[in-house]
């Protein structure tokens, strides 16, 4: 089991889009294992983006994200960062696979609805970013879960 971090980002709140999108990882067999709503401050926004530092689009990156509410997840399940990256689709929504959330409802690539991780190391330092370890609830167990154990003792 891996755990990634995904993040709807301004533009998603605003558009209210939170449940559809959420519902696309849910509905996969993913499980959201910590869940907030808040404000990135320049600061958090800084350390976020802290790889495309000097980069032409840096600053562009920083105003879109504290520009208003994100919602920040935790999402744990098999090969959880290259399977949510897969549900995001790519990072231009007109190259992003017909069926993927960024195809489904970005209009451009500097407003794309959502942040994905792109790689463990990644992960981990988003989420240590948004999140502090009492906030992930890690022991409960989906009804997916709960069946699929079920079933497994079942067939044994």
């Amino acid at each position: 089991m891996e755990k990634t971090f995904v993040a709807i980002k301004p533009d998603g709140v605003k558009r209210g889009l939170i449940g559809k999108i959420i519902e696309r990882f849910e509905q996969k067999g993913y499980k959201i294992i910590a869940l907030k709503m808040l404000n990135v401050d320049n600061e958090t926004a800084a350390k976020h983006y802290a790889e495309h530092v000097g980069k032409p689009f840096y600053n562009e990156l920083i105003n879109f994200i504290t520009s208003g509410p994100i919602v920040a997840m935790v999402i744990k399940g098999i090969n959880a960062i290259k399977g949510v990256r897969h549900i995001v689709g790519s990072t231009r929504p007109d190259e992003a696979d017909v069926g993927s959330i960024r195809a489904d409802f970005s209009p451009f690539s500097t407003m794309n609805i959502i942040h994905a991780s792109d790689c463990p190391e990644s992960a981990q330092r988003e989420i240590n970013l948004y999140f502090t370890e009492n906030e992930i609830c890690d022991t409960y167990q989906t009804m997916f879960e709960i069946i699929s154990k079920e079933l497994e003792e079942k067939n044994k």
